[in-house]
């Protein structure tokens, strides 16, 4: 991997963003305006314009964590919030709130189109080549259409498909050249474009943009643009197309020789040299959580080849460089503001679970909490604080700031457990109920396992009957001898220590797996962004408004928030799950 520094790159991103734009982002003389004839001229400054972009995007990361996160029911505002962020909450949202404003995406969606437009002049004019050009014209293609993506999910049939490159965001505002889509519209929109992007891999090994920044490897910097593709063939109802794209991103590393990497990467399988499991220094002992190595290390690990089987996409923010972390602000209460905090009923969802018993004195019930609430949320002055975005800044041993004045983080966007979540989706969509069950909770093996006293797994631990991308080989055993691709495979409440949660008697296999998928996006996943867009989507779904409103109330309830039956009331309709839209 080519090593690279962030101080040559990240000032030129800064500049971007003080610039309101990608049109002055190329720092070729200190103090110097550019005009288009010093821009666009080699692959370097293609460069410099796609890490401009992702610049002005970091800068998002609050008010995606807003919109997505504390509309929905594990979120909550603090006592030192402001009457905005308390609107957002009760989705008593006024028009001139600043977080409802689809103003700061459209700024970037506009810089997205300028970038574009000007990649394809450097095409025709043979200053990039036409592979190099494809990769970067994909993935900000994409990262636009991920952007009209959370414009039609909080601001539903109100929003303006604009994909030209226009001088100013008012813009948007010509009804008769930028009318409002539907959000069906939109998504069918957004599919047909994203599938003609002719690169759909990242960036390859060796390339200007697959480097090394200052100890930050890029891979994970930049959309995936399968997933995207993914999640909008989810919202569309095309479960196979999704599960397709969804699939080739599992299968990531299954490519080469066999070894750690090939069996674990987003395959949430187990492996002996990175430990991401809830554990604890002594068996079945509560008290004895461990907090040092496990699942809390998701969040804190340096860049090794365990973050790279974890994440798939995520971005640093380096104290050192533009824009600062604004989730610091927005979680802490050391050095930032404590403006939200974590709503009871995710808190309740979590002491609700029990963990598989241990043979061990004291645990033979099994111990009777989701470890995860306590590794994901900690007790600072007595104030209950979400820490995964956190652990790069306050030291989970002492609580403490590791450099009050360093505040670096990352803004966690897509893991495996997202994409395994969403393979469920589609698979129960699509019928496979079992293998949906599986993903959720003790992986293939546990789904379809072999019965006691049978030495020949051959017809067992797999789904190999089933069509394609729903076909799966994770035996394991001896007589005779398998190791497939899936065997390590161990399932996401599996890893988290907890029981199945198992299909009861009579139940609707679709209905009750769904649910089981979504409350596991809760427990797993809570606080990074995709709570309101998971309710949203099953709601609309079903056709069932109650899916939303009922978790909003109880949410609001348990906090202790007035009028929670009012806004239940309200979220019935279905036209007042969207934001105003105003530009």
């Amino acid at each position: 991997m080519k090593m690279f520094s962030l101080r040559y790159v990240l000032p030129v991103m800064l500049l971007a963003i003080l610039a309101g734009g990608c049109k002055r982002v190329f720092d070729i003389k200190p103090g110097t305006e550019l005009d288009s004839s010093q821009m666009y001229l080699n692959v370097y400054d293609a460069d410099a314009a796609v890490m401009a972009i992702y610049g002005k995007f970091m800068a998002l990361s609050d008010r995606y964590i807003i919109l997505n996160e504390l509309r929905g029911d594990l979120l909550e505002y603090t006592v030192n919030a402001d009457e905005n962020l308390r609107q957002i909450s009760t989705h008593q949202v006024k028009a001139d709130n600043p977080y409802a404003s689809p103003r700061p995406f459209y700024e970037l969606i506009l810089q997205c189109n300028d970038v574009l437009k000007n990649f394809a002049i450097m095409k025709q004019k043979n200053l990039m080549k036409e592979g190099e050009y494809d990769q970067r014209f994909s993935d900000i293609a994409t990262l636009r259409s991920f952007l009209y993506l959370q414009l039609g999910i909080h601001y539903g049939d109100e929003v303006r498909y604009v994909t030209d490159a226009l001088e100013t965001v008012d813009a948007v505002k010509d009804e008769s050249r930028f009318p409002k889509v539907k959000f069906t519209v939109l998504i069918d929109s957004l599919i047909s474009f994203t599938e003609k992007i002719t690169f759909k891999n990242p960036y390859p090994t060796g390339t200007t943009l697959n480097i090394l920044l200052d100890g930050h490897p890029t891979t994970t910097m930049f959309i995936n643009k399968k997933i995207l593709l993914g999640d909008l063939y989810l919202w569309k109802g095309n479960y196979r197309q999704a599960a397709i794209y969804f699939r080739e991103v599992l299968e990531t590393a299954t490519v080469g020789a066999q070894g750690e990497t090939y069996y674990s990467q987003y395959k949430l399988g187990w492996t002996g040299n990175h430990n991401h499991y809830v554990s604890y220094t002594r068996a079945g002992d509560a008290s004895s959580l461990n907090f040092a190595d496990g699942w809390r290390v998701i969040f804190d690990r340096p860049y090794d080849a365990g973050y790279s089987r974890e994440w798939i996409w995520a971005l640093p923010y380096d104290s050192r460089f533009a824009p600062d972390n604004p989730l610091i602000k927005l979680f802490s209460p050391i050095g930032g503001s404590y403006l939200v905090k974590p709503s009871q009923a995710i808190i309740d969802n979590w002491n609700s679970q029990r963990q598989r018993p241990v043979a061990v004195a004291g645990s033979a019930n099994g111990i009777p909490y989701d470890a995860r609430g306590p590794l994901s949320v900690r007790l600072i002055g007595d104030q209950p604080v979400v820490m995964k975005f956190l652990y790069n800044y306050i030291n989970y041993a002492t609580m403490l700031p590791v450099n009050p004045l360093t505040k670096n983080g990352k803004w966690f966007l897509l893991r495996q457990t997202h994409l395994h979540t969403r393979f469920a989706e589609a698979a129960n969509r699509d019928g496979y109920h079992k293998l949906a069950y599986g993903f959720i909770n003790a992986g293939i093996r546990g789904a379809y396992p072999v019965p006691a006293n049978t030495p020949n797994v051959t017809p067992y631990q797999n789904t190999l009957a089933y069509p394609a991308p729903y076909n799966f080989d994770a035996r394991m055993g001896d007589i005779p001898n398998y190791r497939s691709d899936w065997y390590r495979q161990i399932g996401i409440r599996n890893r988290a220590l907890l029981l199945d949660d198992e299909v009861p008697a009579g139940a609707d296999s679709l209905t009750y797996v769904e649910n089981s998928i979504i409350n596991e996006n809760a427990l797993e996943n809570a606080f990074e962004g995709t709570r309101w867009p998971d309710l949203l989507r099953v709601a609309l779904r079903r056709n069932d408004p109650a899916f939303l409103a009922d978790k909003i109330y109880q949410k609001l309830l348990k906090d202790g928030v007035p009028d929670a039956a009012a806004v239940k009331a309200k979220l019935m309709n279905k036209e007042n799950w969207y934001l105003p839209f105003k530009l």
